[in-house]
């Protein structure tokens, strides 16, 4: 189709979807492709180029007093028809095609519009570029033509498969799928689509491929029924198609034999808004498509100027008639069986056709804004002012020596907004600012389609690529009325974490429990993160929780036992300390040294209340005051006993001849000054125990690692050893002197009493040390809290259970006389035992003592056990 005028303008469409190659010899003449299946979609793209450049030439604001023309060619759907056109466009040679008559060409056009397939324009744009012809696509969508270098002339008003691909990941995004088929056709659109799906998928929403077939451009069943039956077979449940209309068709068709129903399809721009595929037979299939769509638009006076459309201006025009009435141009006796005559003034708008619906403008919208770029960038030429124009010297570019190259320039630099409202500009690669519509495919009840507009996809300079979808007006085609699930491992849950499965894409996982001590609070977490110190994980593994104390409480069975122990112990040892004030009058009192007696009491006493120091949470002051309490309390409890005993020593060798001389060292003031002497040596330990290492509460995890155990540590591990070790070199010594005077002839004697006592004191302290180091947490202050009322409890009865026995008991016994007495029967009996070489023992009330002595270590060794 061709219209004269100052500057013409050229296009390529695809009018004829097929075509057929004659076989070539050499001997025979060169014959042309016979193009075949008339589009009528595709003649209303060229006529809306024709009704753009009609509505400038009209306009009075753009291109004044300057008439462009028009140069309009049918690729034929194949890409040496369509390669030849852009030639003859640029060329002006004469090319003629056969239709049903010769098609002549043009003069040399100054910018083309076209092609539509990407392998089209490539092949046009590699040689056309090489002269800067202009070319701006409205359909080509290949990524690759975004390569300036390569296509320094080529500009579309389409966006790029790389953002369309953006796109369709924007929306797998929002709907959370993440298993997905990819279907492509095999050429330079799905080879470069398939390259930035598998760059991008994973990268941008976690996504993965589960299969990716070529659909083949022969149509051949097998290859199809195998591309089929991965998909039928495959769990994912979303499939992606980009591919032409006819890959769509030959598609469907094994889709429908093999009844693959339950797959969500995902639409490229390619078949998006076809309504070849919308038929009664596939729409069980189709219904519920998403797609991604050609910006729609409005253009004003398209509709009435297709109306106008008349079999007698162009041979196009004849085809289109025809195919639209089913009626033949021809005489009545070629005309075959069913055939009509067509007479040409037949009503176009009183037959049902897609020609006129201009409600769903989406190429054509696109093919209205290149004519108008090139327009713009005309016009920009015309308003050049000399001397101040854009090329060498400040010169300007005029219609009548207009080269493609200076068009180019002007090309890059227009900028205009649409009667519709959208804004048309190119950035660096010659792609328009990008835009898509999301669409869905309605199968209403009285058996029409409808393709509705449910959102759109564009280009943000801050956020990147933005979806708006309006889920509410979706139609899905499953019994739910919901999205589909398309996942190949379900979702890990807060507590888990994604485990991928060796061999298989990102997206097959399994989902393993974190360890103890790690937790993930985020579904899908790809790993676990640990606690802080203080703090455990949940049973869920979900979330971190403060770790449980554990200390020797008040308030658990363990410490009110031992509390208890320890407050009967005080009890005792008041009830003691008031049975020998009450008896301080009295020989078994006096004898027995009542002033160091009652300071023992109040040690003992000491000691039961020091334990509930080791009760409680640790502080710093019970931690420091715990242990120098204990050290200097049983110091001065040991050191009243070490007196006693070599008090009772010093008395006895004092009743023989001579020794009087020896009482004189153990005089009152003497005996308190070796016990104030022996304690202040263990005060001084301590004070340089706590001044150079003192002890302090701590936080131990490494007993249990979701608890916190609560403890006071030592410290210098020295000055503690030096703390025991002097309690028992003091209780050592006692125990060694008591023994040797456990069989001196007085009834109130108490060295059997302290041999007893410092037996039970030495057992439960030797004990004391293995149990104390092997005993975790609470229970090491436990261990030692025993040993001290242990020892307590074994000083208090071995010393003080038989005296009180005797004052309460057995009065009769608690005089002079009988001591006495008693004392005169222990020495003829030890005479009596030497004169005998030790045959017989002898047998006093002493006796009684020693039974109860022995029965009461017995059952303490016993208990301590």
């Amino acid at each position: 189709m061709h219209k004269p005028g100052d500057v013409v303008l050229g296009g390529l469409f695809e009018v004829h979807y097929s075509s057929v190659f004659p076989e070539w010899t050499y001997t025979s003449e060169p014959q042309w492709p016979i193009c075949k299946g008339f589009k009528t979609l595709g003649f209303r793209h060229a006529m809306t180029m024709a009704f753009a450049i009609d509505e400038i030439n009209r306009s009075s604001d753009l291109l004044p007093n300057v008439t462009l023309g028009y140069s309009l060619y049918d690729n034929c759907g194949a890409l040496i028809i369509g390669f030849s056109g852009g030639l003859s466009l640029a060329s002006g040679r004469e090319k003629h095609y056969v239709f049903e008559e010769n098609c002549l060409g043009t003069p040399p056009v100054m910018g083309i519009v076209g092609d539509s397939a990407s392998t089209f324009s490539i092949a046009t744009s590699n040689v056309l570029g090489l002269y800067k012809m202009p070319i701006v696509s409205y359909f080509s969508t290949c990524s690759c033509l975004s390569h300036r270098q390569r296509f320094p002339s080529f500009f579309r008003t389409i966006p790029s498969d790389a953002f369309q691909v953006r796109a369709v990941i924007q929306i797998l995004q929002h709907f959370s799928w993440t298993w997905v088929g990819l279907l492509v056709s095999d050429g330079d659109y799905g080879l470069h689509v398939a390259r930035s799906f598998q760059s991008d998928l994973t990268q941008s929403s976690g996504a993965c491929l589960a299969y990716l077939e070529v659909l083949p451009w022969d149509s051949d069943p097998a290859k199809l029924s195998r591309i089929v039956d991965v998909m039928k077979t495959s769990t994912a449940r979303v499939v992606m198609v980009f591919a032409q209309e006819f890959h769509m068709i030959h598609l469907m068709a094994e889709v429908l034999r093999q009844n693959v129903t339950g797959l969500q399809w995902i639409a490229s721009e390619a078949w998006t808004a076809s309504t070849v595929l919308q038929t009664p037979e596939l729409m069980p299939y189709l219904k519920g498509t998403l797609g991604i769509a050609i910006r729609r638009g409005e253009i004003p006076g398209l509709k009435e100027f297709l109306i106008q459309i008349h079999p007698d201006k162009f041979t196009n025009n004849l085809q289109f008639w025809e195919s639209t009435f089913r009626c033949k141009f021809a005489s009545p006796g070629w005309l075959k069986a069913g055939e009509t005559l067509c007479n040409g003034e037949e009503d176009i708008q009183n037959v049902e056709s897609d020609f006129l619906d201009v409600s769903n403008l989406r190429p054509e919208y696109n093919i209205y804004k290149a004519v108008y770029s090139l327009a713009y960038a005309l016009d920009d030429v015309m308003k050049c002012e000399p001397g101040r124009g854009p090329f060498s010297g400040h010169s300007c570019a005029n219609f009548q020596t207009l080269e493609p190259w200076q068009l180019v320039h002007y090309l890059q630099k227009v900028n205009f907004t649409t009667s519709f409202g959208d804004q048309v500009s190119f950035d660096e690669n010659g792609d328009v600012l990008p835009i898509y519509d999301v669409i869905n495919w309605l199968w209403l009840p009285d058996g029409k389609i409808k393709v509705q507009n449910v959102g759109d996809v564009k280009r943000s300079d801050f956020k990147g690529e933005v979806l708006k979808i309006d889920e509410d007006k979706i139609f899905w085609n499953f019994i739910t009325k919901k999205p589909p699930q398309s996942v190949c491992s379900e979702s890990c849950p807060p507590g888990t974490r994604m485990a991928r499965k060796k061999g298989e894409p990102e997206c097959c996982f399994d989902c393993v429990p974190c360890s103890e001590g790690k937790i993930s609070n985020t579904t899908d977490s790809i790993e676990c993160t640990s606690c802080p110190e203080d703090f455990w994980s949940s049973p869920k593994h979900d979330i971190c929780v403060p770790k449980k104390t554990e200390f020797l409480s008040f308030h658990e069975p363990l410490g009110i036992c031992l509390t208890t122990a320890s407050l009967l112990g005080t009890f005792l040892c008041s009830v003691v300390l008031v049975i020998f004030i009450h008896h301080r009058s009295t020989p078994m009192v006096r004898a027995n040294n009542a002033e160091l007696s009652f300071l023992l009491l109040v040690s003992l006493k000491l000691c039961f209340l020091c334990s509930l120091l080791f009760i409680g949470h640790p502080r710093l002051w019970t931690c420091k005051l715990r242990h120098a309490a204990f050290g200097i309390i049983f110091v001065l409890c040991v050191s009243c006993i070490l007196v006693k005993t070599m008090v009772v020593l010093a008395v006895f060798k004092a009743s023989k001849p001579g020794g009087g001389a020896v009482l004189k060292w153990f005089g009152a003031m003497q005996q308190r000054g070796t016990v104030l002497v022996l304690t202040s040596i263990q005060a001084v330990i301590c004070t340089i125990w706590i001044v150079i290492s003192s002890p302090s509460p701590h936080k131990n995890t490494k007993y249990y690692n979701d608890k916190i155990v609560y403890e006071c540590v030592v410290g210098s591990t020295i000055g503690f050893v030096v703390l025991l070790g002097y309690i028992g070199f003091l209780a050592i010594l006692s125990f060694l002197l008591a023994f040797l005077a456990r069989n001196l002839p007085d009834n109130f004697n108490e060295a059997k009493l302290i041999t007893f006592s410092m037996l039970i004191f030495c057992a439960v302290w030797v004990a004391f040390v293995p149990a104390y180091v092997n005993s975790p947490g609470k229970y090491a202050d436990a261990v030692e809290i025993f040993a001290i009322l242990a020892s307590s409890f074994g000083l208090l009865v071995a010393l003080f259970g038989p005296k009180c026995y005797i004052i309460l008991l057995r009065p009769e016994r608690n005089t002079k006389k009988s001591n006495n007495r008693e004392r005169n029967h222990q020495f003829v009996k030890v005479a009596t035992v030497k004169l005998s070489c030790g045959l017989n023992q002898f047998v006093c009330c002493v006796c009684s003592v020693e039974i109860s002595l022995k029965s009461v270590f017995l059952l303490t060794t016993v208990c301590f056990v």
